[in-house]
């Protein structure tokens, strides 16, 4: 057995790897502080609204294993990875700039129909974009490097997310209209999709054209065993059966985290403006609901401001108390955080909640692929990365499937006690991290 000696990249390098995580997130940002707020716009209640954002995990679940499967087995003149992550950001931009749009095409469909659909859309090439990128980290990093890449991935993440999270609430506060009539979109909604586009596509293109793949030969240097056989599709399956324990035990970490993340996406405008802002359960075009749709936006990017400092710290505390104790400590943090909002009176208080849920985000997006890069055999990096997002959208589609009806018949539609539940979800995934066995990096 070779070994695997890769060269030890600079933070620049590492930096512009990952910038155009920056812009993947600014998207995503706007798709969660805002889907909810549009579909409602467009007619949704708010017991539906988990059926309509099924279009996320469903979409990532088929799409993200394939992608990998093909990115492992790919190369061109543009490289293995980067031709996936270009062709997602340029789909995702126009999904971006159609879905506050939806109502335009009313005459054919219902608009929250056709938000849905853009939603998929969106999803999808959110996912055809990011997956590839994770695998680039794990395929260009040293063990040695790892967290750092993940976590300077994560800052990355958390600037993206700041500004897209907030930028609807600026928008209003510099000018741009933030009512409209009953079933369109406020213009500062609007604008503020149109910059995720560009900053999109942007990063993403910082990111092709100033980081190196290693080809094949160069792979083959340092030490990876390339596979010479034809690979198909049906792999895949025979890839999930054999998958490493550590994942396995990983994915009882992320079932919890992606349960409490999902209803925290789906809910927090409902609840907050239910709970908070006073508003009756079935308002959704109020001055009222539009402001605590803004505040829900600038308390979004509180968390993900938290979450892009607190990653810079991950690889000073991992490397004091361990990968598994930084990760549990940090989910309980953000579980405490959201049980909190149930306590909270005055939306003031409400970005105090966030800097909890700040610490759990940057570390769901990083410890556990820090965790897992070292089970993971090198030559099926990027399957593994896809398969490994079965553990992140099928909670969602759990959640999808049967949150709507929790919230309806056992909630009596008031979405606060599913943002508690959702606290609760990420406390236990705390304790569940402890049982997850660390393996060193496979060569093969």
């Amino acid at each position: 057995m070779n070994t695997i000696k890769k060269p030890q990249l600079s933070l620049g390098q590492i930096l512009n790897m990952s910038m155009g995580f920056l812009g993947i997130q600014f998207g995503f940002a706007l798709q969660n502080g805002n889907a909810s707020r549009i579909l409602q716009t467009f007619g949704a209640d708010v017991e539906h609204l988990s059926y309509f954002w099924l279009a996320a995990p469903l979409t990532g679940m088929i799409v993200q294993p394939i992608i990998g499967h093909y990115s492992d087995n790919t190369w061109g003149r543009f490289g293995r990875r980067k031709p996936f992550f270009l062709i997602g950001a340029l789909l995702a931009s126009i999904a971006l700039i159609f879905m506050p749009n939806s109502s335009i095409l009313a005459g054919v469909l219902p608009a929250v129909f056709v938000g849905a659909g853009i939603l998929m859309l969106m999803d999808a090439s959110f996912n055809v974009a990011m997956e590839p990128f994770r695998a680039l980290v794990a395929d260009n990093l040293s063990e040695k490097q790892n967290t750092l890449g993940f976590s300077v991935q994560t800052f990355l993440i958390g600037i993206g997310a700041v500004v897209g999270s907030a930028l609807p609430k600026y928008l209003a506060e510099w000018g741009v209209d933030s009512t409209a009539a009953e079933g369109q979109v406020p213009n500062n909604v609007i604008y503020s999709f149109y910059a995720g586009a560009l900053i999109f596509v942007l990063t993403i293109l910082w990111t092709v054209l100033t980081t190196k793949e290693y080809s094949p030969e160069e792979r083959r240097a340092m030490g990876f065993e390339e596979d010479s056989e034809t690979h198909s599709l049906s792999d895949i399956f025979k890839d999930f059966s054999a998958m490493p324990v550590a994942m396995k035990q990983l994915g009882v970490v992320q079932f919890c985290s992606w349960i409490a993340l999902f209803s925290m996406w789906v809910y927090s405008t409902p609840a907050i403006a239910h709970h908070i802002y006073g508003t009756a359960i079935d308002d959704h075009s109020s001055k009222a609901y539009q402001d605590a749709g803004n505040q829900v936006g600038y308390i979004f990017s509180i968390y993900n401001g938290v979450s892009a400092i607190y990653a810079l710290m991950l690889p000073t505390i991992a490397a004091k108390i361990g990968k598994k104790l930084t990760h549990a400590l940090s989910l309980a943090c953000g579980g405490l955080g959201l049980i909190s909002i149930y306590f909270v009176q005055n939306p003031e208080i409400l970005p105090y909640c966030m800097i909890g849920v700040g610490m759990a985000w940057a570390s769901i997006l990083a410890m556990p692929y820090a965790l897992l890069a070292g089970a993971i055999p090198l030559k099926k990096m990027g399957v593994y990365m896809g398969i490994f997002n079965f553990f992140i959208t099928f909670p969602q589609i759990i959640n999808g499937v049967f949150g709507g009806l929790i919230v309806k018949y056992i909630y009596g539609s008031n979405t606060i006690y599913a943002l508690v539940f959702a606290g609760i979800f990420m406390v236990i995934g705390a304790f569940s991290v402890m049982f997850v066995k660390e393996q060193r990096t496979i060569h093969v």
